[in-house]
């Protein structure tokens, strides 16, 4: 369970996000959606422990992510990219990544394989597409064999195959009784794969619920994303 409650941040007098409050549940996909700008990473880097909230609190199965221990065990995550750095093998990258939260060295191959990377291993990263960065990403998302997953924006970069493979990938995830929240502007591939739906702007809430819920009375989400966005993307201030 991923629970935001009561979220504030603010930069000196600038407030990006203000009581901020909705919950991911295990057993769901749940889609995090806003305009640039509204809020979305601010949120996530609350959750995983890279800013500090000014105000409320931003927990992985009741604690803050600071508190776990390996916290790539229980919540694997992937912000702009791979993070790896391009001198750097695939499988190198991993093996760092998994020493550092004791994760066995056997998961490296296993994860680069289940990415569809398993034959550009020994490839540095710097030679990587962008959607081959993306899959890395997401390999060291997966390491850890994470009860929840936290993406941001996943599928920049891949083809129509890969966005299949994703999308295929989060399903069987939650259907296993993980919790996934999947941060994107991609109305049409969040329509497909959303169980739930929370949307931002100007760093406020302005609707949670299922899609069903969120949707109702507008013809489509994308309707429905800019019918409840529009007016709030300039708040707060």
């Amino acid at each position: 369970m991923l629970t935001i409650d009561s979220l504030t941040k603010r930069h000196g007098s600038r407030t990006v996000l203000s009581d901020v409050t909705f919950q991911a549940h295990p057993g769901r996909v749940t889609g995090f959606l806003g305009p640039n700008g509204a809020g979305k990473s601010s949120t996530l880097r609350v959750l995983l422990g890279l800013d500090r909230p000014t105000l409320g609190t931003a927990l992985v199965n009741g604690q803050p992510y600071r508190n776990l221990r390996d916290p790539l065990r229980t919540v694997g995550s992937m912000l702009d990219g791979s993070g790896a750095h391009p001198s750097r093998s695939a499988r190198n990258h991993l093996a760092w990544v998994a020493r550092s939260n004791g994760i066995p060295k056997t998961r490296v191959n296993a994860a680069l394989e289940q990415v569809g990377l398993g034959s550009a291993a020994r490839t540095r990263v710097g030679k990587f597409s962008l959607g081959m960065g993306q899959r890395l990403g997401l390999a060291a998302a997966l390491l850890g064999e994470p009860s929840a997953l936290v993406l941001d924006e996943p599928v920049n970069g891949l083809d129509p195959e890969g966005i299949r493979w994703i999308r295929g990938l989060l399903r069987g995830h939650a259907d296993a009784g993980g919790t996934v929240l999947l941060s994107s502007h991609l109305m049409s591939e969040v329509a497909e794969i959303a169980d739930d739906l929370v949307v931002i702007a100007g760093g406020r809430i302005v609707k949670t619920g299922t899609v069903a819920e969120v949707t109702r009375g507008y013809a489509t989400l994308e309707d429905a994303f800019f019918g409840l966005t529009g007016d709030a993307a300039g708040q707060p201030q």
